[in-house]
């Protein structure tokens, strides 16, 4: 596998230990889900609170509950402890310059968190099985897909098939969505920012949920526009 992905858990681990106060907010690896939910993908995210309080409140910040609520979408779900650690990398570089420090949701504008989450977001509903293979070794046969998110923004997802018995492909599939900061670099798979989904399927009312790995996960539109926040005075 891609040197890329066999550090994609490595690079924040220092950040992780930092955050000692994010507690109990993160799902081990399990996988495929196939759980469904009795509600929307809103009262999902509602009904886990030691995970998504934060982000819950984000969503109606940004003014997106309505397509949480009533439209068929698939998300890929970052945690409250994503939040925090996107504050702190963010946090550490004002500190550089200094400028006061993002301490609340509401000092980041609705439109810049609009911006951010709608990368996570995709009209209509799709499982696993529904998005292409992945091989960032074999881009040529296996590029995955691009998307358009929510907000019509660029993003590749592609399942990874993992080798099985040392045999390659036999093996179980990862979910991965990739952050492409350029239509110029859309099938450059170096430019990308990948992160991996821990738990995928979780099938509420109105189409899919998968949860990404998110000891480790932060918030690349924010960090990488964290000095055009036109953060908000306390």
């Amino acid at each position: 596998m891609n040197k890329k992905i066999q550090l994609l858990t490595l690079p924040l681990l220092i950040i992780s230990l930092l955050l000692g106060a994010c507690k109990k907010d993160y799902f081990n690896d399990t996988g495929v889900k196939d759980d469904k939910f009795n509600g929307t993908v809103l009262d999902y995210l509602k009904s886990k609170p030691q995970y998504f309080d934060s982000l819950v409140k984000i969503i109606d910040y940004a003014g997106m509950t309505e397509a949480f609520q009533n439209e068929e979408v698939t998300f890929f779900a970052p945690a409250d402890s994503c939040l925090r650690r996107t504050y702190l990398i963010c946090n550490t570089r004002l500190n550089e310059l200094g400028r006061p420090p993002l301490t609340r949701y509401q000092q980041i504008k609705p439109s810049v968190w609009r911006e951010a989450l709608s990368r996570y977001l995709f009209k209509g509903a799709r499982s696993l099985t529904d998005f292409p293979q992945l091989d960032p070794e074999n881009m040529a046969a296996y590029p995955g897909q691009i998307y358009n998110s929510y907000d019509e923004q660029i993003m590749n997802i592609g399942s990874i098939y993992n080798a099985g018995g040392g045999v390659p492909y036999a093996g179980y599939r990862q979910l991965m969505l990739s952050y492409i900061p350029s239509p110029s670099s859309a099938r450059d798979f170096q430019t990308w920012t990948p992160t991996l989904a821990a738990s995928v399927n979780i099938h509420p009312s109105n189409g899919y949920v998968h949860v990404l790995q998110y000891p480790f996960h932060f918030l690349v539109l924010i960090r990488i526009n964290f000095l055009k926040l036109q953060i908000q005075q306390a």
